[in-house]
């Protein structure tokens, strides 16, 4: 019985989807114009359901290119309608149209010539009839087996808000190195397609050592560092080897001593290597598929330019980037 309930309710959302993508016309290219040329802020409002979609409609604008914030009506009314100046663009949400908070905050923003784009679902309503452009979000019917509560209508609204982020996102060229700079602590940032010289670590941060070293010298690198593992490299920087802690170990269950061992007998000749221009989640399968931690980057000629550890890709579950 859920099952199939479950199956109606999203049925009924979609055919909302559709109908609301079959009207769309010329006004969503006016909207898409205004905000375009909007010399400061999009100003997201609305209240209640609408209000909560706003605010996802505001944090993605600001995530792909175009400067948005949240405001509430009720906080619009109580002074914060002082953050709105004249050249923003306010974008105001409510099915209805006649949302008595949201349309009392109307007369003042046309007195500071302020434009308005309305996603509603009456585009004879209040908020319609002042607004400079009107997306109507107008469905058959809500998913809600009572009808009351707002569905189909805000999911068509969140749609069609998202619609506005993305042909925006287009007209500005807005790349996915620049949506990667507005995530810097995200694990959105996992499933970018970054390169691995953006990410990699470099200089003093590599844990390294000469093949003319000690396994001592390899064993104090690897507690200075503390990533897991030291590079070994030739005279002319070319990658040899790696030492991992695992080595160590297994190295001690067999000679107490170590100064009696070659740094040769105890290094993994040849090791995993991997180019900066490959992309991060390529590295990523890299490291599942051989379960390891650590990766070397090397260039052309097999110097070592850097290392790739798991935790710059999963570090508490998000991406670090060298921005």
């Amino acid at each position: 019985m859920s099952l199939e309930l479950a199956k109606e309710v999203i049925a009924i959302e979609a055919e909302g989807l559709l109908t609301v993508r079959d009207r769309l016309g010329h006004e969503f290219e006016v909207a898409v114009d205004i905000m375009m040329n909007c010399p400061s802020r999009v100003v997201v409002t609305g209240i209640g359901k609408s209000g909560i979609i706003g605010q996802k409609v505001a944090a993605t604008l600001n995530s792909t290119g175009t400067s948005a914030i949240f405001l509430h009506p009720v906080e619009a009314l109580h002074g914060d309608l002082g953050m709105v100046t004249s050249t923003d663009v306010v974008l105001a949400l409510s099915y209805s149209g006649e949302t008595a908070e949201l349309n009392r905050l109307l007369g003042s923003l046309k007195e500071r010539r302020i434009k308005i784009i309305a996603l509603c679902g009456n585009i004879q309503s209040t908020l319609a009839q002042h607004a400079e452009v009107t997306l109507n979000v107008a469905v058959p019917r809500e998913a809600c087996s009572l009808g009351l509560a707002p569905t189909t209508s805000t999911t068509a609204t969140l749609a069609l808000g998202d619609a506005l982020a993305v042909a925006l996102l287009n007209r500005k060229q807005f790349r996915a190195e620049d949506f990667r700079r507005n995530h810097p602590g995200g694990s959105l940032g996992e499933r970018l397609k970054v390169a691995v010289r953006e990410v990699m670590l470099t200089g003093v941060q590599v844990p390294v050592i000469t093949d003319d070293q000690s396994v001592s010298d390899a064993v104090f690198e690897l507690n200075r560092k503390n990533l897991g593992a030291v590079m070994i490299q030739d005279a002319a920087n070319k990658l040899v080897g790696i030492i991992t802690d695992g080595d160590i170990r297994r190295t001690l269950s067999v000679h107490k001593n170590l100064q009696e061992v070659h740094l040769t007998e105890v290094m993994t000749k040849n090791p995993v290597a991997i180019g900066g221009s490959l992309m991060a989640a390529d590295a990523l399968s890299i490291m599942q598929q051989r379960e390891i931690t650590v990766l070397a980057v090397t260039s052309e000629q097999g110097c070592l330019e850097g290392i790739l550890h798991l935790h710059n890709l999963l570090g508490k579950g998000e991406f670090r980037f060298l921005i």
